[in-house]
């Protein structure tokens, strides 16, 4: 009987359409063979990768320009946010699986999912903290906090659906429709590679965007309110599309039996650990006294694959950095690319973009060429090269980064301090500074660069008429000195930026050198009154053409300059400017700062191998463990691929923290040899490693369960046999008058 019910267990499973006389089946018509369900799903699932990456892409910039958080915090919490989003997936599979069932898992998570999308949004909000309305929160706190409770939701939403989506659309496919549900499969990664990129060019754009109630600010607000919106809009529309759905009810948690095996084969060892008990071929098998033998190999096969992703969270550890520390890289650089001006966290779209062009150009040619070539490129192999693609992608990243540093100042160091002349005046003259020759300055001109001084006070002097000025300068800054008409005034010192500005802005400052107050501004930017001889604060100006316009009493007259990114300039209106004739060619410019000068277009490279790696790693590596795994310990497998990436994100943290490297070079290159050390290690394991057929396995067990049931049938008729010959015998006794017992 027992066999009859398996052979039609195995029949229905294999014939029939599992969603057939079932109530929860759902109403879904066919659409060209295809489930009309499955749209609302590819709609939900491209919404919510859109609303996931355009929040990611714009998370660590937020982190640093934001919250003001310097460059290793902001790239921890970014790490840490990202290892969490891998981790929670567990958890979701489970929920799922033992006790909700995947429809109602993804739309409660989805519900926290769009609930931490929004306070992300709200926290991003200036104006909510901006009492004295400067444009700088003034309880940023309250903007910590929220961003931070909004990241959790989010990384419990985003994680927790993570397991269920795919599988989902899959249940709405009958067994007749195998064709449909692959091709379902390759649309579905479609639209997670389409909602990556088109939110990584748009989420940036908005974020350079400005806004804000009292004081115009980077809209990062806008940033992350527009994922919240597609987050929404994914919830509304998976719901849209309830009454179609073929929802599964919950089939138990097949990794809490794995746990639970594994724990009592541990338990199991410990207790015989004696040497008077004979050792057993395998530590799983002392679980054979509580479950099956089928259990305890499919286990073995899992646990011999994990075995094999011990070393691989190392590259997450370099992938997932080109979502922090490339983006902070690219902010000091220029991203004008003549027609188009990229933003630093756009140039991540450059992955995306290449994972679609290059997954078919190594399916249909890369691979068979290589197998034509004779060469056996095995998963394992594929994945090795994989990581030293990515290794060599962070070696990139230094030599980018070295270029980079050429082109920063030189700023003081804490025992130094750098000064530059400006000449106030109409006439040339010549300076002595110590431990330098004559230094002669043009009217209304600044000397070329910054001098640098060791002592705490240094004397000017000005040669004809000659006066000498003993002047006090602080340690670790950038001063200007301002030298009037007439020398024997009062001479000006005021401080110069000390870091290049950020986000790619350009610092401005005027100088008024007239006799009377003139009021400067420009779109975006107001330097206010500037009294005569005096000078204005600083302001920051975005990259291309800006006009600003002098104006005193009724008459005004246009400057405009051309900027780059990240540079810095103090502009000197001359005792001799006549307001509404000659603006642009009397004002002079001194560049404090220079402009990024290294292009944006040296991170291709980097991204180009970093892709590379990404798809012989990754792409790979999930064909690898499905093929690997037992057929209903594939979702196991899958969770501890996905817990390889928050590994790899905490490992980051770690290294980080542990080298504290002062050069930013130092650190890609700490990590790229890591990799390749964990390349060389991981090599030697997939050398040993043998490729095994989970099925065929599977099918052995079976088999003998199948004999064993058979030899119990067996021994069972046999019993019955006896049974029979025994009563039989009986009933001869109870006519047998010898055999009656006497009362």
């Amino acid at each position: 009987m027992k066999l009859v019910i398996k052979a039609s267990s195995i029949l229905s499973t294999d014939n029939e359409d599992p969603k057939k006389g079932r109530k929860n089946r759902g109403t879904s018509k066919e659409v060209c063979g295809y489930p009309l369900s499955i749209f609302f799903i590819v709609v939900n699932e491209f919404c919510e990768r859109f609303s996931y990456y355009g929040m990611r892409a714009v998370l660590v910039l937020y982190f640093k320009y934001f919250l003001l958080w310097d460059d290793d915090l902001a790239t921890s919490i970014y790490h840490v946010f990202v290892a969490f989003c891998y981790l929670t997936p567990i958890l979701g599979a489970i929920v799922a699986d033992s006790w909700l069932g995947k429809f109602k898992t993804i739309i409660y998570l989805s519900i926290v999912y769009a609930i931490g999308q929004v306070t992300m949004a709200i926290s991003a909000i200036h104006d909510i903290t901006d009492y004295n309305k400067d444009g700088t929160p003034d309880n940023m706190t309250f903007h910590v906090v929220l961003s931070m409770v909004g990241l959790f939701l989010i990384a419990l939403g985003t994680g927790g659906i993570k397991p269920c989506v795919a599988a989902f659309g899959g249940d709405q496919f009958g067994n007749h429709q195998e064709k449909q549900r692959r091709t379902f499969f390759s649309v579905f990664y479609l639209c997670i590679n389409g909602g990556s990129l088109l939110s990584t060019i748009i989420t940036p754009i908005l974020r350079a965007q400005d806004c804000g109630i009292y004081s115009k600010q980077k809209c990062y607000s806008l940033a992350f309110g527009v994922p919240a919106a597609l987050m929404l809009v994914a919830l509304v529309v998976f719901i849209i599309g309830s009454g179609m759905y073929y929802k599964a009810e919950p089939q138990g948690n097949i990794m809490g039996s794995v746990c639970k095996c594994i724990g009592f084969a541990i338990k199991n060892r410990f207790k015989h650990r004696s040497k008077q008990y004979p050792k057993r071929q395998h530590w799983m098998d002392w679980s054979e006294e509580k479950y099956e033998k089928l259990l305890i190999a499919q286990i073995k096969m899992v646990l011999k694959v994990l075995f094999l992703y011990i070393p691989l969270p190392m590259f997450w550890t370099l992938f997932d950095q080109k979502g922090s520390r490339w983006t902070l890289q690219a902010t000091n650089m220029d991203g004008n690319f003549g027609l188009l001006v990229i933003q630093p966290d756009q140039m991540q779209t450059v992955n995306p973009i290449l994972i679609l062009t290059l997954v078919p150009i190594m399916d249909s040619l890369i691979y068979p060429l290589i197998k034509k070539c004779g060469l056996n490129f095995t998963p394992l192999k594929r994945m090795t090269v994989g990581m030293v693609m990515a290794a060599i992608a962070f070696v990139c990243a230094a030599v980018v980064q070295l270029q980079i540093d050429i082109t920063y100042p030189t700023f003081p160091s804490a025992s130094e301090s750098q000064l530059k002349l400006i000449n106030m005046g109409s006439t040339p003259v010549t300076c002595l500074l110590p431990g330098n020759g004559p230094l002669v300055l043009s009217a209304a001109q600044a000397s070329k660069n910054f001098f640098t001084f060791k002592e705490d006070i240094i004397s000017v002097k000005i040669v004809g008429p000659e006066v000498t000025k003993s002047i006090p300068l602080v340690k670790g800054k950038r001063q200007k000195l301002l030298i009037p008409a007439n020398v024997n005034d009062n001479w000006l010192l005021i401080d110069a930026l000390n870091s290049k500005p950020q986000q790619g802005n350009n610092a401005i400052r005027f100088i008024n050198g007239m006799n009377t107050t003139l009021n400067v501004s420009t779109a975006g930017a107001d330097f206010g009154l500037i009294e005569p001889f005096y000078f204005s604060n600083y302001s920051l100006i975005k990259y291309g053409k800006a006009i600003f316009t002098l104006q005193s009493g009724s008459q005004s007259c246009e400057y405009s300059r051309d900027f780059g990114f990240g540079s810095s300039y103090t502009f000197f209106i001359p005792s001799t400017l006549v307001i509404g004739q000659n603006c642009q060619v009397a004002i002079t410019g001194s560049e404090d700062i220079e402009p990024n000068s290294a292009h944006m277009a040296l991170q291709i490279p980097q991204y180009f191998f970093i892709t590379v790696g990404e798809v012989m790693f990754s792409v790979t590596g999930l064909e690898f463990s499905y093929s690997q795994a037992p057929s209903n310990m594939k979702a196991v497998l899958q969770a501890g691929w996905l817990l390889t990436v928050a590994v790899g994100n905490f490992i980051v943290l770690i290294v980080a923290e542990l080298a504290k490297l002062p050069k930013q070079w130092a650190e890609y290159v700490l990590f790229a040899s890591l990799l390749i050390a964990v390349c060389f290690i991981f090599s030697i394991m997939a050398h040993f490693y043998t490729y095994i057929d989970p099925t065929e396995i599977e099918a052995q067990f079976m088999k003998k369960v199948d004999e064993d049931d058979d030899d119990d049938k067996s021994l069972k008729k046999a019993e019955i046999e006896m049974v029979r010959k025994d009563s039989n015998k009986s009933d001869k006794d109870e006519d047998d008058p010898g055999k009656h017992t006497k009362m």
